[in-house]
């Protein structure tokens, strides 16, 4: 990011960038530097100024127009604004009634905000304050500080925003402003630190498989770092947090979903759903969800959720019409809105028995538990393996295929391998779940429902069939890199060891030698084959999924001599 800000003051230049992309609506004054609107309300009695340091756009600068803000004053990045910058800016938006700071609870910014107000009213301007104070994170009882001002200032900028349109008095704004401010609160989560214009490297460093909780908006470590957790059990965490800080109040609610700089907006949206979730579950109504980047901190790679509780007339103040750079979502959401498409009917042959029945203690169903635990062992060395020749989602699409045969199982009574051919082929997109589909159906025909292991013979065949399946689908040969290189060893396995004491281990074992030879190869098929000479050295991801497969097999009817198998966390260790 360090090399794209231009050398000489970045924060007036990109001031001047937003101006031109938005024409007519923005006055740039660059000595001292502060940003105007050029049409406010004719309504607005009081001025509405705010700022803070430069970094956490569209904050401030999204909301200047009519239905936000008069005036806004970007120190540099990460850092307060000048005094004489919101003084004069201050004198340039102040109305007949005034001029109302809104200030993010940052030391700098207090400070060079209070020595502005203190000059406007020597020169007899009326002035208020409200301080934005959200952050949980920072909520100690032992602070002189008090709690850091974070995502809710978007929330309190709109509604006073709106407010000020209708001709609000500076009184009834301030007192409005406080409300807004004591129903929110926010909390953060970062899982990698923002770039330093300075250096171009990351400000902070984590550890592999965690993240910092409780982050600031400058870039500040968080209160404590945490292993990662699955994504929903975070959202849950957050929302718990976030509503032991909140005081009580009504049900209704306005949350925020926001991006910190580096936080896709495929994430963001995931992270709202399961946030809503979270709050239909405690009784929570959201009336209005805003989701994207609205307070980055530089590219951060986090998120922050914050929650308002909506007293009467706030809805309305939020769907007001506003003029701004940032076209904040202004819809209200009611009970229909809910996103959720009705339960699937049953596939053909399903019966209400079938629905309700117990899933099966062993067999098939002992086979999708055994492998669902190694799946979920090796997730991260299957990304980290699949990053390195494609595009890093098949450890994830493989974790989620099998917790939807989980689902299957648990919900429909359906047999193990039958539920795992049906989210493979039904729900599991990308190359590689189609094809595991293919192999789980003609297998799910040799692992039996209830008790007993599978006829070695009857498993044998089901495996050739499979890989005959996989191979008139996706034309892979041995010697392409890709899961035929790990079946063809496992079925001629099987074929020679069906009268053995163990074929299944010995299955598993040549899946395995087979899977991580393919390291040696150069990729003809697939997304790898992009890489080229890349890939050598990296065994295929797909091949290790389905020589796993086996080595559950065999932990489940030969636990014996499944002891001689290498560890699955070793298997897809590179």
């Amino acid at each position: 990011m360090s090399y794209f800000l231009p050398e000489t003051d970045p924060v007036l230049t990109a001031a001047r960038g937003l101006a031109l992309a938005h024409p007519g609506l923005i006055e740039v004054n660059s000595s001292p530097l502060y940003l105007r609107a050029r049409a406010p309300h004719p309504d607005r009695t009081v001025g509405l100024v705010s700022g803070g340091g430069s970094g956490h756009e569209p904050l401030h600068t999204g909301l200047l127009g009519l239905g936000g803000l008069d005036a806004v004053c970007p120190g540099a990045i990460f850092a307060s604004p000048h005094n004489r910058q919101i003084y004069e800016a201050s004198v340039a938006a102040a109305g007949s009634g005034g001029v109302l700071h809104i200030v993010k609870n940052y030391t700098g910014d207090v400070i060079n905000f209070q020595i502005a107000a203190e000059r406007l009213r020597h020169d007899g301007i009326p002035v208020a304050t409200v301080l934005v104070d959200d952050d949980l994170a920072t909520d100690a009882a032992d602070s002189a500080t008090g709690r850091r001002g974070t995502a809710a200032t978007t929330v309190v900028e709109k509604l006073l925003g709106a407010a000020a349109d209708r001709g609000a008095s500076l009184q009834e704004l301030a007192d409005l402003g406080a409300r807004v401010v004591a129903a929110s609160r926010s909390v953060a989560v970062a899982a990698r630190a923002q770039t330093s214009p300075t250096t171009g490297s990351p400000a902070f460093t984590l550890g592999a498989g965690t993240l910092d909780y409780g982050v600031g908006i400058h870039g500040e470590r968080g209160t404590r770092t945490i292993a990662h957790p699955p994504v929903d059990d975070l959202v849950r965490r957050m929302t718990d947090d976030l509503f032991d800080a909140l005081p009580a109040g009504p049900d209704e609610v306005l949350v925020v979903v926001n991006g910190l700089g580096a936080t896709t907006g495929l994430e963001l949206h995931a992270i709202a759903d399961l946030l809503h979730t979270q709050l239909l579950a405690r009784g929570i109504r959201p009336r209005v969800m805003a989701v994207g980047t609205y307070t980055a901190a530089l590219d951060m790679a986090g998120f922050s959720l914050t929650v308002t509780r909506l007293e009467p007339g706030w809805t309305e103040l939020w769907a007001a019409p506003t003029r701004t750079p940032l076209d904040l979502p202004r819809r209200i959401l009611t009970d229909d809105h809910a996103p959720h498409a009705p339960a699937a009917p049953s596939r053909p042959g399903a019966t209400p028995e079938a629905a309700t029945a117990a899933p099966g203690e062993a067999g098939g169903r002992a086979v999708l538990d055994a492998y669902a635990r190694i799946v979920t062992q090796v997730r991260d060395n299957l990304t980290r393996l699949d990053q390195l020749v494609g595009d890093g989602d098949f450890g994830d699409n493989l974790a989620g295929g099998v917790r939807r045969a989980v689902e299957l199982a648990d919900t429909t009574g359906a047999d193990g391998m039958t539920a795992l051919a049906g989210a493979f082929l039904d729900d599991v997109g990308g190359t590689s779940g189609p094809l595991f589909g293919l192999l789980f159906q003609h297998l799910a025909s040799a692992v039996p429902s209830g008790d007993g292991a599978p006829d070695r013979a009857a498993l044998a065949t089901a495996t050739a069939e499979g890989l005959a399946a996989v191979q008139r689908v996706g034309g892979a040969v041995v010697g392409d890199c890709t899961l035929i290189d790990a079946l063809v060893p496992a079925a001629e396995a099987l074929a020679a060891a069906a009268d053995t004491e163990a074929p299944l281990t010995e299955a598993a074992q040549a899946a395995v030698r087979g899977a991580l030879a393919t390291a040696s190869l150069r990729p003809r098929r697939g997304r790898a084959s992009y890489v080229g000479d890349h890939a050598i050295g990296v065994p295929d991801p797909g091949a290790l999924a389905a020589a796993l497969l086996y080595v559950a097999l065999a932990d489940v009817h030969e636990p014996a001599t499944a002891t001689r198998l290498p560890a699955p966390g070793y298997i897809t260790l590179h």
